[in-house]
């Protein structure tokens, strides 16, 4: 018997090419995202029967500033990361992984982020590639979000 596409739809991977980057208000269009990490620290306990018994090992959320780099073509008249760029307040900012229909299914939700450097395209005579920029930030406070 046969599965029904809905079934398939809900046994496969999401592809990673169809996403939605929101920054404060302002949804922004960007080609990649990299570095969205939720990391947890680690603590060994030893005691006096670890010989027989085995180290225990706890894990704790500390949240500490990740470095997340974002990409985004050059367009003309899109100042809103420049903007964003000049300004010294933190940001909040969601990337969400979209199904289909453009529905997030996933949300990575980061509380704090701010500008650290905005690199330049590469510009060249003899391509004919597009302009992308490069934005590097620090960001803390991530969690992921399941709808």
């Amino acid at each position: 018997m046969s599965e029904s596409a809905a079934s398939q739809r809900a046994k496969y991977p999401l592809v990673a090419y169809n996403f939605r980057v929101t920054v404060g208000d302002a949804a922004m269009s960007f080609t990649e995202v990299s570095g969205l990490v939720r990391e947890y620290q680690t603590l060994t306990y030893k005691h006096g029967l670890s010989y027989w018994e085995g180290e225990s090992i706890t894990k704790f959320r500390y949240d500490k500033y990740v470095e997340v780099t974002m990409k985004k073509g050059v367009i003309a008249g899109a100042t809103q990361l420049y903007e964003w760029l000049d300004a010294v307040d933190k940001k909040i900012i969601s990337v969400s992984l979209c199904d289909e229909k453009g529905a997030a299914v996933v949300t990575w939700q980061i509380k704090k982020a701010i500008v650290v450097k905005l690199e330049a395209p590469s510009l060249q005579a003899s391509g004919n590639e597009a302009a992308i920029e490069t934005l590097t930030l620090m960001a803390s406070g991530i969690s992921v979000e399941h709808h």
